[in-house]
Formats: C-alpha cells, structure tokens, sequence
C-alpha cells in the first residue's frame, strides 16, 4: 500500500480524498494555488505545494507542476478528485512515464471512454443502444447548423471532453445552435483545455440514471447500483438520489450488466459511471462514461456501505477486489443537495465573497438517520471567481426515501451560511415540493416547476405558526436582555405576561407571551374570537447564532437567522419559506401600518451585471438599435458563459465597460436612450 499520496484537486473532493486516506494511514499531500493558499484542504494535508496563480489553466490544469510537486513530496501516487486533470489520458500517462501510480483507470480506458465521442463510438461497437446523433468533431458553425437539421430540433451541443453541464447547451433553433456552438467551444476550451464538441439528439422528458461501476486490474468488474440526477439547472446536477424512484429491480440489472459489459470492453480498473437517459417507461439509452469519481459518489457509499475512495486506493495500488456482486446490497434511501454560492432570487446567478458564517449541521449517525455534509472551506473562507462555486455536498441516508428526504429538509434548515448568497432557500423548498416527494421526476424539473424563476413561498400553516412561534422568543429574549443589561428587571418580572404583534413581511398576528422555566409560552390570539393556539418553545439560541435550534411543543426544529443591518427586525427561513420577522407593540405595530413603501429606483432603461464575472464580449456599440432577445454582451463567471439579451426593443445610448473588464453584481454594462 502507498505511503504518501497527492490529490491533483481543490475544495471538497480534496478534503474527501484526504479524509479516507488518513483513515487508511497514508500520508497527503496537497496542491494549491496562489488563490487557495488558505483552503480547508490545503490545512487538512500533510504537506502542501504551490503550483501557480489562480486561473486552473496555470495551476490544476498544469501537468508539470503536478508532477514536480509529487517529485518534491516523494508521493507515490496521485488522486485527481474530478474535473481539471481527472479524465484526461495525457495526465495518467505522463504520471506512468514519471514512475508515479494514477489513482484511476488506464489511460486506455480513458481514451476510450472519457471521451464522449470515442465512448460512443465504442457503445455503439458494444451493441450498446445509443441516443441518435453525430459522433464526428464539428468544425465549424455552418456544419452544426447542418447537423442539428439533420438529426432534428431540439439538439444537445456537448463538449467531447466535458463534464459538470460545462459546455453544453440545448438548441431549438438554427440561431440557437449557432450561439451554442461558439459558446461551448469558448466554456470547453476554458475549463478542460479541449473545444472539441459534437451534438446529438435531446430526449425531451427524459430522467437521468447512472449506473456506479467498480473495476480492479485483475478482470473483476462489478456495478454499485444506480443514482438518479434528474433535478438539473442548466444542466448541472443540483440535488442526486441513491437507489432510483422509477427503477425496478429487473431494469436495475438490466443497466448494471450493460454497463459492466461496456467497462470490460475497454479493460477498466477503477472506479467509473456509466451513464444513461431513461423514458419515463423505463426504457434507457447511454450517453457517456465518467472514467473519474463523480461528485454525487456519497449517496452510493451510504446506501452500499462501500467506501468508493478507498477502493480506487486499493484498485490502483494492485489489490483484487474483494467485493464480488452479490455482496452488493442496496440498503436504505440517500439523498444529496449541492449547496452552491450561488442566488436563487436572481436565476441562480453566482455569487462571490467572504464566508462570514459558515455553520453547517452537525454530523451524525442517530435514529436511523445519517447527515454527512462533504466540504472544503470553513467560516472566513473566500469564495473566488476563478473555481467551481460549490460550497459542500449535504448528504442525508434515511430507511426509505420520504425519511432520506425529510432529513434532508431538517439538515438544510440548520445549515447557516452568511456573507454570500446560497442556494439553501431552493434546496429546502425543493424537499417539500409535492412532485419532488412523489418522485415524479424529469430533468426539466426545475424549469417546470420554476418557470418565472425561484421565490420564497408564502408562510402558511404550520410553517407560519412555527416562524411566528420563534419570532416571538427571539423578541421575549431581547426584551428580557435589555431589562438586565438596564437594571429595569423586577420581581415578577420574568414571568409576567406581555402582548406583542408579530409581523411576517407585514402580516400580522397578536401573541401573548410568558415564561415558564426555560421555555416561553407563545398564545397565539385568534382575532375572530376563536380559542388560542398555545406553543411551548425551548432554545438554547443566542443572537448573533445563524441558526435557531430548538424545541416547539416537543418537535426539533431549525430556523435560520440573520438579523438586519439597515433595519429592526430579521430574517427568517425554514422549509423554502423565507420572510422578514419583526415583532412590536399594539401601537408601533399599527405606525408601522401606515409607513409608506419605500420606491425602487428605475433600472428599465439600464443593463446591470447579474453577477460578480468577467465581461467576455459586449456584441452592441453606442448608437446601434437592438430587438428584444438580441444579444447584448456575454460575461463570464466560475467558469459558465452567461449571454445577456435584450428584454425590449430599444437603442444603445452608452457602454461603460469593454470585453477583459472585472465587474461586481449591479455594474451598469450600458444604457438605452
């Protein structure tokens, strides 16, 4: 077994990687550029190394700096995570002509499958049936038009060496393949140094299940069972699932068989995916390999019990497995959130900045239930421009889905993040969407459901009472503070009665509370004269804490907090319901009624940078008339080209940037007369 081995990667698949390892007893090494000098996975390692600047393109993607860093360290081997080198047959072989072991397939195996048009080309060989398209390079923008018109309308623009949604695109029309097609070769050649990108058929309502397979260098190859990552945005997985809702046992082994007889056709020995599009009847068409980890490998690893890492160590150090298929059971339900930095009250655009709080849920094994939370930075931290924007992978394993699911619902509530945006308002109010919970499921999903983007839900029922519940203690412990910190505490004091309105983004609602012990009695005062609703809260919260945590009536809840710099009260989200809490006196609560709303400035005739990023092009000049949906500029951020068109017909009167420049959210890109 190695000694010493070094992780070609950043973040959280680092960290991951790091962790095994050290539970194994080998020692890590690191790599970091100028911009992760501080990381969590750079303060986890044994030893680290510098290999560059920020951009990837002179750091991770850099063979020879990652080469002379093992040499450096005396590490045996290197894990490369996923992403930047992972999958690229040129790494793996200069590693081998170094004397160093790649901790992943052979580089034959690469070749053939981690490129998705040479895998193809081998399922197609394979008798593997295909999603109809082209398997050749396409050259130039007129022969992509040609293709697509060919195959028929809607077509996926992939790159040949992608991964991640990165350099891909649908397009319904010859303009759209047109733009697509220059903006996957720009994004393919940005993020994995190869422009290559070929198109093929989209499946319109289809679900997306990989099949995990492990493989040894002895001729033993196994499959893992499958994950569902049917809930994408822009084609980049969001929440992932272990076993499949739609899957039955026999279509289960129908896809493991082919996709071990596909692995076998091409000798592979370590861990991979094959990866498949399914009907909603349960019929399946590949589409490509992964010869890498993937991101969403810990919903496998909790439903098998198999630690994937640890056996890609042992794969590459020689070993046999000694997990045969029949050892293979599938135990319980695993359900996986990507938090991204990321802002989902603005299409999900990214988000960048200093990890002021960072407090995820604890991790634990209790009741059934487990919450492992994967991550790779701590409070403090920078979240940069230049990388992916992940910022963990909350993992919850449950006995069956719905309790996977619920878990999932109470961990993300208790995870508290400040400083940036995040994606933890979507995230939780996915896991109480109805078509979520019934696994009805499509990779247009979010689109479906999301058409006019993402906003908060409307406080009703029992999240509205629990929000209105723990306002109400947040405020009865401030008051009971500010009588201390006073000296106005009196006896008697602590227990007397106060009536108080709640407002939730103005809605009322009269309580009554009082303390018993260490709770608060919350009566909630009906006003049509109805009996009170009575809640007996329990906290051990303190202000300044991201997250509440407590009691209501016996039942765990979490709340998030934070409280409002500009102005009296705070913010509070629970289950997708996020509102702005204060709580008043009968008098304040009804001047607050009558305060005027305050007008939004207008920004009609402006177009503003949606997010921190790169401007890659501006398409307009001073002067020139455009039609609504022309394209306007194109900026550039963690690594996704975004296009901004034009919402209305209009003429450009001025453009304050040019293409190279760095801009912060709200940036005036230019202006119409």
């Amino acid at each position: 077994m190695f000694k010493k081995i070094l992780i070609a990667n950043r973040g959280e698949i680092a960290c991951r990687v790091i962790k095994t390892a050290r539970r194994m007893g080998i020692k890590t090494v690191a790599v970091f550029s100028e911009a992760d000098k501080d990381a969590l996975h750079v303060e986890m390692a044994d030893e680290a190394v510098l290999i560059g600047p920020p951009p990837a393109a002179q750091s991770y993607l850099v063979i020879d700096n990652i080469i002379r860093a093992a040499k450096e360290t005396g590490a045996e081997a290197i894990h490369p995570g996923y992403g930047f080198l992972s999958e690229r047959a040129a790494f793996a072989e200069a590693l081998q002509a170094n004397g160093i072991v790649f901790i992943g397939p052979n580089p034959g195996a690469i070749e053939a499958m981690g490129d998705k048009i040479e895998s193809k080309k081998a399922a197609a060989k394979a008798n593997v049936s295909t999603v109809p398209g082209n398997l050749g390079v396409i050259e130039d923008v007129q022969e992509a038009v040609k293709i697509a018109g060919e195959i028929g309308y809607p077509v996926m623009i992939k790159a040949s060496a992608g991964g991640g949604g990165k350099g891909m695109r649908i397009a319904y029309s010859e303009q759209e393949v047109a733009e697509g097609f220059r903006a996957s070769k720009s994004e393919a050649k940005s993020s994995f140094g190869d422009d290559r990108v070929f198109i093929e058929k989209f499946i319109e309502n289809p679900r997306h299940i990989e099949i995990q397979i492990l493989g040894d260098k002895h001729g033993n190859i196994i499959y893992l069972g499958e994950r569902e990552c049917s809930i994408q945005r822009r084609n980049q997985k969001v929440v992932e699932e272990a076993p499949s809702p739609l899957l039955d046992e026999a279509t289960r082994r129908a896809m493991g068989e082919q996709s071990v007889a596909l692995a076998r056709a091409v000798n592979y020995d370590s861990a991979g995916t094959v990866e498949f599009v399914a009907g909603q009847d349960k019929s399946f068409y590949f589409l490509e390999m992964n010869t890498r980890l993937q991101v969403e490998h810990p919903v496998t690893e909790l439903v098998t019990g198999i630690d994937l890492v640890e056996q890609m160590i042992r794969v590459a150090a020689g070993e046999e497995l000694k997990i045969r298929q029949s050892d293979v059971k599938l135990t319980g339900w695993a359900v996986e959130s990507r938090i991204y930095a990321e802002d989902p009250y603005r299409n999900f655009l990214p988000s960048i900045g200093r990890l002021t709080a960072y407090r995820p849920p604890a991790e634990t094994v209790e009741g059934g239930i487990t919450v492992r939370n994967d991550t790779g930075v701590t409070e403090g931290g920078e979240i940069s421009l230049h990388y992916d924007p992940m910022i963990a992978k909350l993992v919850t394993h449950g006995p069956d889905r719905l309790a996977a699911i619920e878990a999932q619902g109470q961990a993300l509530d208790a995870f508290g993040i400040e400083g940036i945006q995040h994606n933890i308002p979507f995230l939780t109010a996915l896991m109480e969407h109805p078509r979520w919970r019934e696994g009805n499921l499509s990779t247009g999903f979010i689109a479906e459901e999301f058409p006019d983007g993402f906003a908060p839900r409307k406080p009703d029922g029992e999240i509205e009472e629990t929000l209105v519940a723990v306002a109400a203690q947040i405020d009865s412990m401030v008051m009971e503070r500010r009588r201390m910190i006073s000296h106005q505490l009196r006896k008697g004091a602590a227990t007397k009665e106060r009536l108080r309105t709640v407002l939730l983004d103005g809605a009322p609602t009269r309580v009554e509370t009082s303390a018993e012990g260490d709770a608060v009695l919350v009566r909630v005062l009906d006003e049509t004269g109805g009996e009170a609703t009575l809640r007996r809260v329990i906290t051990n919260w303190r202000p300044g804490q991201p997250v509440w945590t407590g009691e209501i009536d016996g039942r765990r809840v979490s709340v998030q907090v934070r409280k409002r710099a500009d102005a009296y009260g705070y913010d509070l989200a629970h289950r997708g319901v996020a509102v702005y809490a204060r709580v008043h006196g009968a008098r304040i609560a009804e001047l607050f009624a009558m305060m005027p709303e305050k007008t939004i400035a207008d920004t009609s005739k402006q177009l503003l940078c949606p997010m921190p990023g790169l401007v890659v092009s501006i398409a307009v000049e001073e002067g020139q008339e455009v039609k609504s949906g022309e394209t306007l500029a194109v900026v550039e951020a963690m690594k996704m080209e975004n296009v901004l068109r034009a919402e209305r017909d209009g003429v450009v009167s001025k453009v304050h940037v040019k293409a190279g420049d760095s801009l912060a959210v709200d940036a005036v890109i230019l202006e119409f007369a």
